[in-house]
């Protein structure tokens, strides 16, 4: 499994560890991801992703997952959060067609 967000696109760093004789040796910052369960209103059910704590405060700001999702770029996204997109978008085209 990849450590990468799958909301923000968001993965591991490089830099460098500093010590006090300023001798620099390569390591990896690793971003806080946690597995959520998260529910989507419009959708009705929840589902789990591997999220990074920073996106799940980006989403109670935003209103939600749904509200995050319709307005996120399709390159930051994995594949799974593509597909709740789509599923999203027919939902939003369905309830206007019937209004």
């Amino acid at each position: 499994m990849s450590r990468r967000c799958e909301l923000t696109g968001v993965g591991p760093m490089v830099g460098h560890n500093v010590s006090h004789s300023n001798i620099k040796t390569k390591r990896r910052f690793l971003p806080n991801l946690a597995v959520v369960n998260l529910a989507s209103e419009g959708l009705g059910q929840s589902f789990k992703l591997k999220v990074t704590n920073a996106a799940l405060r980006t989403l109670d700001f935003k209103g939600g997952l749904d509200a995050f999702l319709l307005k996120a770029s399709d390159e930051d996204l994995s594949p799974r959060a593509l597909k709740i997109k789509k599923q999203l978008k027919v939902k939003a085209k369905e309830a206007q067609a019937a209004a």
